[in-house]
C-alpha cells in the first residue's frame, strides 16, 4: 500500500537542513506501524510526507500502486482526500462548533448534504462511544474524548489509511492506553494506521516499530 524508495528531503537555508536521507519503507494493508524518533530526527516530516503535505525531493513514493511524484496538485490533493484520514497532538477540533460538526466538517467541504452528513457523523461518534457528547463544545470535553472526536472525524470520509502525529501526546497515560485501545479497534477491522511518537509504551502498542533517527532508519 506504501512504498518509499531511496526518499530524500532537504530543506534550504543558509546552512540546508537534509532532513531525510535515503529512506526505503514498506508498510503493507491493514497494519499498525508506529514511527518513533527523538525531536529533530525527521518523523513528523516523513509523515507528512507520506500524507501528502509535503513534498520530497528524489527518490520514489507509491500510494496504493500511484506515483506521488508525477501527480498534480489538485490530483494530490483529491488523492489526499480520498484515501487518508489524519489526527493530530492538539486535536485540531473547533472550538465555536460541536462534536457532531467538527465530525461532520470534512463533507461540508465535500458538498454532502446537512442532513446527510450529520448522520453519517452521528454514526462515526457512536462508533467512538461519543453519542451523548455530541452537542458538547470541545471545551466541555476531556483530552480523550476530544481525541476520539478528532479519530471520528479522520474516519467521516472512509479513507483507507489514518495518519496519526502524536496522538497521545497531550494526553495522561490512562487516557492514552485508552486512545491506543481505539486505534487497536480500528485496525482489528482492516485500518492501516500509521503513528508518530515519542513514547514507547505507544510503540509496544502498535504491531511494528520503525525508528529513525538523524534522518535515516534504523536496523530492526
Amino acid at each position: 500500500m506504501i512504498g518509499l524508495k531511496d526518499i530524500n528531503k532537504t530543506y534550504p537555508g543558509a546552512v540546508p537542513l537534509h532532513v531525510l536521507k535515503g529512506i526505503n519503507l514498506e508498510i503493507d494493508k491493514g497494519e499498525l506501524v508506529s514511527i518513533m524518533g527523538a525531536s529533530g530526527s525527521g518523523k513528523s516530516t516523513l509523515l507528512n510526507i507520506l500524507g501528502i503535505l509535503d513534498t520530497y525531493d528524489t527518490g520514489e513514493y507509491h500510494l496504493d500502486g500511484v506515483l506521488i511524484k508525477n501527480l498534480s496538485e489538485n490530483r494530490a490533493a483529491e488523492l489526499r482526500n480520498r484515501m487518508i484520514g489524519f489526527v493530530f497532538q492538539s486535536f485540531n477540533l473547533i472550538g465555536y462548533k460541536n462534536a457532531l460538526e467538527n465530525v461532520a466538517l470534512p463533507l461540508f467541504y465535500q458538498g454532502v448534504s446537512r442532513k446527510k452528513r450529520n448522520a453519517m457523523a452521528m454514526e462515526q461518534l457512536e462508533r467512538m462511544g461519543l453519542a451523548d457528547r455530541a452537542h458538547h463544545l470541545p471545551g466541555e470535553l476531556s483530552g480523550g474524548q476530544k481525541q476520539r472526536v478528532a479519530i471520528a472525524r479522520s474516519l467521516i470520509t472512509n479513507p483507507s489509511i489514518i495518519l496519526a502525529d502524536e496522538p497521545t501526546g497531550a494526553l495522561d497515560s490512562k487516557t492514552s492506553k485508552d486512545v491506543m485501545q481505539v486505534f487497536r479497534d480500528l485496525n482489528s477491522e482492516g485500518m492501516t494506521i500509521v503513528i508518530v511518537t515519542h513514547d514507547p509504551g505507544v510503540g509496544q502498542a502498535t504491531g511494528r516499530v520503525i525508528r529513525i533517527a538523524d534522518g535515516i532508519i534504523q536496523p530492526s
